[in-house]
């Protein structure tokens, strides 16, 4: 990290600690659409005992206070901790999300490399400019961003351990990596796309490398070593370093670690109908479809791994803990615009060293490992079920012209939707950026509200619903506007927790409360990932019988990902999809019938 950028990170505010009364007030107007009257009582009583003068509360706030005035960020090494590196559940699916770009014109091998020659000169056009710190800084209502998150995409893998993982950051090492892996039919290779003078391959150097990978690689014969990756963190814990212990493999690994970033070049996807192609595309960037398909063709914990099929499909999926999903779209967003220039003229190639290719020794208990990996994936793969539509009725310019948020009004229709497909209200996480902080990273928009309650449970009632949309919407626009200046109430919570376990060694009983699980169960987990490209992010529930829905708003169309279980027979991705694209026609027609000086 330079002077530069150092000055620039001092230059944004530290993140507040928000008052302890505030956020134990609004936890409880939080909980009021979610929890049955008698369960409230009860934690009203708690909350009241937390946060009376002299309490546990009061103590835990000073602590947090005091950590804060210490600390660049009193929230980002925990949020890391909590959220990812503590996380054991696999991270393909429950963690990573996919990104789905629109499908490119090729149906052949020719085609897929000379897309990816393409697609990596957009990719080190863009590390230029994070290596030069020449990246604009973003800004948000006149507000600049931390940029730190930039710094962590390249070269950056996550390491696993048997309870809990770490990442490693090689672009910050005195000699940072000049190659990338390529993997080709479960087979990696090691890609310098430097030459010696430093300055990048051309395209037609990198297609010539990428048809040796190719030629290297024409059989599958090999074990899917990959696999290994989608694992249980604990047992890919256990797994990895049994893997290591075979130096070849070790430096394999460590090779795949360091490099830049992985290229997957995809066999065909199975064949499927046009109208459900983006939903089988979008799951082979979340999970490469199982082990018979291209799940073995990834490396999960590689922090970017961009993926061309041979078939035409494009996208990426990416480890979680370094990064949200911002930078990865202003990245994405640069490599799009980058492939559409005109290939520059080529020059005579000057001979170029054969790509390295990545062995491993396989021995029967690794063998073994591959098998247990293979059978967990393709069950987790049998569960979920995954829908990408484009909603072609209106896209963010109808809201706008009621002067509403696009953002707060798909909300609203996800809470209606999903009240009509269940007949509840539901815990709702949206993610809220907190970028305007020195190394912020993610706060909870709550969408379920009192006011969204009200508009669901009313939208028959046309005379209440014109009353209550607004409401609704408003009130949603408030918690983002709260949650992005950091006052929202989840991240302290956590905080106030945390620092009750290194205090206290247990938790207060406003933690144990049933009200504070339910808060924290999440049946429908959003996020909004607004792109100039064409796209849509994906990701898996984040609770067993919940709902993952991302979604891109565009001016004339919304492209929505919803992803469910299979083994939860309550909910149903397609159902609810259809029950979305319902739900916002239906709010349309109501602003329409609704005069405007009535809104």
């Amino acid at each position: 990290m330079t002077a530069c950028f150092r000055k620039r990170l001092k230059g944004l505010p530290s993140l507040p600690v928000p008052p302890l009364q505030q956020t134990c007030d609004r936890y409880l107007t939080v909980l009021e659409p979610i929890v049955e009257v008698d369960k409230l009582r009860h934690t009203q009583e708690l909350v009241a005992e937390f946060q009376k003068p002299g309490g546990v509360g009061e103590s835990l706030q000073k602590g947090l206070e005091r950590r804060a005035s210490k600390t660049e960020n009193w929230l980002s090494d925990w949020w890391v901790q909590i959220a990812y590196l503590d996380y054991r559940l696999p991270v393909v699916v429950h963690s990573s999300p996919g990104v789905l770009l629109p499908r490119l014109d090729f149906s052949d091998r020719q085609g897929q490399i000379r897309h990816a020659a393409k697609l990596i000169g957009g990719v080190l056009d863009f590390k230029k400019m994070i290596d030069n710190e020449t990246l604009p800084v973003e800004f948000l209502g006149g507000s600049p961003l931390c940029m730190n998150q930039y710094y962590e995409l390249l070269s950056s893998c996550r390491i696993p351990g048997l309870k809990r993982d770490s990442v490693v950051n090689h672009a910050k090492s005195s000699s940072p990596p000049t190659h990338i892996t390529v993997v080709h039919n479960y087979q990696f290779f090691v890609l310098d796309v430097y030459n010696s003078d430093k300055t990048p391959l051309t395209e037609e150097q990198l297609y010539t490398q990428l048809e040796r990978i190719l030629d290297l690689s024409l059989q599958t014969n090999k074990e899917p070593i990959g696999i290994l990756t989608t694992q249980h963190r604990n047992s890919w814990g256990k797994a990895y370093i049994n893997l290591i212990k075979d130096e070849t493999n070790k430096q394999s690994v460590e090779a795949i670690q360091r490099s830049i970033f992985t290229l997957c070049l995809d066999a065909p996807m199975p064949k499927v109908s046009d109208d459900l192609y983006r939903s089988s595309a979008a799951i082979q960037m979340l999970h490469g479809g199982g082990s018979r398909w291209n799940s073995g063709n990834r490396w999960f914990d590689k922090t970017l791994q961009f993926i061309i099929g041979e078939d035409g499909s494009c996208g990426l999926t990416y480890e979680h803990a370094p990064a949200e999903g911002p930078p990865i779209v202003a990245l994405i967003d640069h490599v799009v615009e980058y492939m559409k220039k005109p290939e520059i003229v080529r020059s005579p190639a000057a001979s170029l060293p054969m790509p390295q290719k990545l062995h491993f020794n396989i021995t029967p208990e690794i063998k073994k490992d591959i098998d247990e990996a293979k059978e967990k994936m393709n069950g987790l793969v049998q569960d979920l079920e995954m829908r990408v539509t484009v909603f072609d009725q209106f896209g963010k310019n109808l809201p706008k012209t009621h002067k509403m948020s696009p953002d707060a009004f798909i909300q609203i229709a996800l809470q209606l939707a999903y009240y009509r497909t269940h007949q509840r209200c539901c815990s709702t996480y949206e993610s809220a950026s907190l970028r305007m902080f020195r190394l912020g990273r993610t706060e909870t928009i709550r969408s379920a509200s009192i006011n969204s309650a009200n508009f669901v449970k009313a939208f028959d009632d046309t005379i209440t619903c014109s009353n209550t949309i607004l409401k609704a919407v408003k009130a949603h626009r408030s918690y983002t506007d709260m949650a992005i200046r950091g006052q929202g109430i989840d991240r302290h919570l956590l905080g106030l927790k945390m620092q009750a376990v290194e205090d206290l060694g247990s938790v207060p009983d406003i933690f144990r409360d049933t009200s504070y699980a339910a808060a924290m169960h999440y049946r429908l987990s959003t996020s909004q990932v607004p792109a100039k490209t064409d796209c849509v992010m994906c990701f898996g529930p984040v609770v067993p019988d919940g709902y993952a829905v991302c979604y891109n708003p565009k001016n004339d169309h919304i492209n929505f990902a919803v992803a469910s279980f299979n083994s939860c027979k309550e909910t149903n991705a397609a159902r609810l999809s259809q029950a979305l694209g319902d739900a916002l026609v239906d709010m349309r027609t109501l602003l329409e019938q609704t005069p405007k000086a009535k809104l």
